[in-house]
């Protein structure tokens, strides 16, 4: 198998993909992104002149368009889909189109030379043994629908050779495409807006990993492909496996003058609580570079100034 520098990305205008765009279009692939631009039009607008990046505007379940693209690629990388839990449980049925179907249909259409790298979540694993950690060999309980979409994608996907699947811990930090929804960003953005932390299930425990550093779990697995294809790797912070409440005590030792409640009548709706461990992508080389309280940092600092900028206008 000889890759070449040709890269379908569905979704990719969304909070990974723009940021995985940017990075593969700067190290030279040819980059195409089918989107529908749901929630930013501007998250791709700085690569619309660079020759490298091909914008599709499409629905993903376009199949004459993603057929006619998934032949002219030879890596694709699906992140297209629905997240979250509670989402999910609003549209179930188009989160069984976009997180289920599309995936088997895209793989009906490859052939066996082409690579396709699949982003799943830590979700999967639904609530861990206690004190025992979540290995890529650790059974695979999800408790919402959102988690049993993906982790029946995943099987898909493994059914094809060349291919490599990620689980993704709890992803925060910046993107050209914001989410305030994902539980690190959201919980910076309350410290910042509402200088209050409303914290529930204290004790729910997950890992997490920023951002830049999925995009370079991915690039990371391109170069590697040939000793990682056919496998799945969690990808996270090592060194932050925490319960929400030791999350809340970091945020407020960063963000000023924020408190914190415990709730106990509220409950979590996508329940998540594990710990997870990354030694099998560390012993193939690779190490995050962000750490999480950087990653706090950086979120402060941006919401910091969207609140300057939102009150200035009020002015």
């Amino acid at each position: 198998m000889n890759l070449k520098n040709r890269i379908l990305i569905t979704g990719g205008a969304g909070y990974i993909g723009s940021k995985l765009s940017t990075r593969l279009v700067e190290l030279g692939f040819s980059v195409t992104v089918i989107d529908i631009l749901k929630y930013n039009k501007n998250s791709l607008s700085h690569l619309l002149s660079h020759k490298n990046f091909n914008f599709i505007y499409a629905d993903t379940r376009n199949k004459l368009i993603l057929n006619d693209q998934i032949k002219k690629n030879d890596i694709i990388v699906p992140l297209a889909a629905l997240v979250g839990a509670p989402l999910c449980d609003k549209f179930p049925q188009m989160a069984k189109e976009l997180n289920l179907k599309i995936i088997s249909h895209i793989l009906s259409k490859l052939s066996k030379r082409q690579l396709i790298i699949y982003p799943n979540t830590n979700s999967g694993y639904g609530v861990g043994k206690k004190n025992s950690y979540c290995t890529e060999q650790s059974d695979l309980n999800p408790v919402s629908l959102y988690g049993k979409t993906k982790v029946e994608a995943e099987k898909i996907i493994l059914k094809h050779k060349n291919s490599i699947v990620f689980r993704l811990a709890t992803v925060f930090g910046y993107s050209y495409r914001m989410r305030t929804d994902l539980l690190v960003n959201f919980l910076v953005h309350k410290a910042v807006t509402k200088k209050k932390l409303d914290i529930f299930q204290p004790h729910f425990r997950r890992n997490y990993i920023h951002v830049s550093d999925v995009v370079n779990a991915f690039i990371f697995s391109i170069k590697n492909y040939k000793i990682m294809r056919g496998n799945i790797y969690n990808v996270g912070l090592s060194d932050a496996n925490l319960t929400k409440i030791q999350l809340a005590k970091k945020i407020q030792k960063i963000c000023t003058n924020v408190k914190i409640k415990i709730s106990k009548n509220k409950k979590d709706p996508d329940k998540r609580d594990y710990y997870v461990s990354n030694k099998k992508i560390e012993k193939l080389g690779f190490k995050p570079k962000t750490n999480l309280d950087d990653g706090i940092k950086e979120l402060n600092n941006l919401f910091l100034i969207n609140n300057f900028e939102k009150n200035k206008n009020n002015y």
